[in-house]
């Protein structure tokens, strides 16, 4: 089969990655065709992936748009590592890189959520959709959206007569995070449906959304408008197809539940687990003073790039300061080193703003670690949320907020802590589980999601559940302070769960196969 996937993000290139998105869509073909198709991936070029070495400009497509005709150059891209049997293309137009060259995504704030993005993941997807029709790909048997940004090419083909060829090519839509919706006014923006597609007849009902009818929701037209629907995780396709409930800290269906549940009667809605690589070379594990000087490097390199100092950089330097010292005062001293890697997001840390006897749960989380013990945590994201962790760190001598990312450093982080946090709230498939548990580093997660398909509880990793918000972080603390008995009180128990986290495989192979035989080959063209 030739398939053409088309994303916002592909970790193939540098510089293409914000979250697993990027990882799936780097990994999965490199899996199909090793498994016999041909794909193609095609993202927008962000004015960044065109200058890389080895782009070359292909041609041109011109494609109606906001009453305009736009050129948008269409650049052949080679990979960090290529891969027979699998080509990448970069569309560019400027409008791609309205947020600065290279940024995949832009934050328009509360006031107009996915404005800028939905504009230019709209033109990118009506590109794409002409280029599709002109055999720029050749022929083609499968069309794979992901996510939101992709999803105009599914409301095109449904309701935009120059692209019904479209209806002729199967159709995939892959739900990766169901919390993003990308939801835009119909009208009365310049960021809305009508103004990108002035003479679009659609049918509202399909493609609206269910809380704001006079907006269009692209995460729902995708699920509605596609062939097959696909979610990350066997669990995560069972989650959704419930209504959420924020006050019992429950992440359903976000609104989609219905369309959702129709797409599991018809037969459409698929959940497959996604994979992890497994390179031969494993990353070395640091002892204490290694790993804290890794990360006081990267840390001063993020400040070197700051015309000033960001006050949750200097609290990292001093508390970096401070442990270095200690270790270089006992070189005995290896303290219990908790880790965790990932977006700062309320998904990600909800549970620890939750307050409980007076504290937050991060606090107790600190306590049960205990002053001879240390929480090194590794990522940026919600300007609030990082204000949160911010404060919790400039109080806590035993907590490192490292406020960032660094492939090497999170590599660092897995290989060497001793115990991997990760208490999502929601987690459609989770790869931060799969790296840790890779190196040899158990995790304690929350039961939800693909965390929950991945994690076998006092297995390969350990696992806590909860009926509510409150619940939830309360079972985090008290199965944390029993992980600490455990690992001082049985070092052989807790090194059997950590030698068997580095045994699980989660194989792309086997992902792969279950796309080509639940989401590809159940429907086959005539004379293919």
């Amino acid at each position: 089969m030739n398939i053409l996937m088309v994303a916002a993000e592909n970790d193939a290139l540098p510089g293409g990655k914000v979250g697993g998105i990027g990882d799936v869509v780097h990994a999965i073909p490199v899996a199909l065709a090793t498994a016999g198709q041909q794909v193609d991936v095609v993202t927008p070029g962000y004015q960044l992936f065109s200058t890389q070495p080895g782009a070359k400009k292909v041609g041109t497509v011109d494609v109606a748009f906001s009453d305009s005709i736009l050129t948008v150059d269409i650049y052949r891209v080679v990979a960090k590592v290529p891969c027979d049997n699998v080509c990448l293309w970069a569309f560019e137009h400027p409008l791609f890189a309205c947020g600065g060259v290279g940024k995949i995504y832009c934050n328009d704030g509360e006031h107009r959520p996915f404005a800028s993005d939905a504009s230019k993941f709209a033109l990118f997807s009506a590109a794409v959709a002409k280029a599709i029709i002109q055999n720029t790909f050749g022929q083609l048997d499968v069309v794979h959206l992901h996510d939101w940004h992709a999803a105009m090419i599914a409301v095109l083909r449904a309701f935009d007569p120059q692209y019904k060829a479209l209806k002729k090519i199967h159709t995939v839509y892959t739900i990766h995070n169901l919390a993003l919706q990308g939801v835009r006014p119909f009208a009365h923006d310049e960021s809305s449906l009508q103004a990108w597609f002035p003479t679009l007849d659609y049918i509202a009902d399909e493609i609206n959304d269910p809380r704001a009818r006079h907006c269009i929701n692209p995460m729902r037209a995708g699920i509605n408008l596609s062939d097959k629907v696909h979610a990350v995780s066997p669990n995560y396709a069972n989650e959704i197809l419930r209504p959420s409930d924020y006050h019992q800290g429950f992440f359903g269906g976000e609104g989609l539940e219905h369309d959702l549940q129709r797409a599991a009667e018809d037969g459409r809605l698929h959940g497959i687990l996604n994979g992890c690589e497994y390179p031969g070379n494993k990353v070395e594990r640091l002892d204490s003073i290694e790993l804290l000087v890794r990360c006081e490097i990267e840390q001063l390199q993020w400040v070197g790039k700051q015309p000033q100092v960001d006050s949750a950089h200097f609290i990292a330097q001093a508390r970096l300061t401070h442990w270095l010292g200690l270790l270089a005062a006992d070189n005995e001293k290896r303290p219990f080193i908790a880790t965790s890697v990932g977006r700062v997001t309320e998904q990600k840390v909800l549970l620890f703003t939750q307050l409980i006897n007076g504290q937050t749960a991060l606090d107790h989380v600190l306590d049960t670690i205990g002053h001879d013990g240390l929480f090194i945590m590794l990522g940026s994201g919600d300007s609030k949320l990082e204000q949160f962790l911010t404060e919790v760190a400039s109080r806590r001598q035993n907590f490192i907020l490292l406020k960032g990312y660094a492939e090497n450093l999170s590599d660092y982080l897995y290989s060497t802590g001793d115990l991997f946090l990760m208490p999502s709230s929601f987690e459609p498939c989770g790869i931060s589980q799969m790296f840790a548990m890779r190196a040899g580093q158990p995790c304690l997660v929350h039961g939800v999601g693909g965390l929950s398909d991945t994690v076998a509880d006092n297995k390969t990793g350990y696992v806590f559940t909860g009926d509510n918000l409150q619940g939830q972080a309360e079972a985090m603390i008290e199965r944390l302070r029993a992980l600490m008995q455990l690992q001082c009180d049985k070092p052989k128990q807790w090194t059997k769960v950590a030698n068997a986290a580095a045994k699980a495989r989660f194989s792309w192979d086997d992902t792969a196969q279950r796309y080509i035989s639940d989401l590809y080959q159940s429907y086959r063209l005539p004379g293919c």
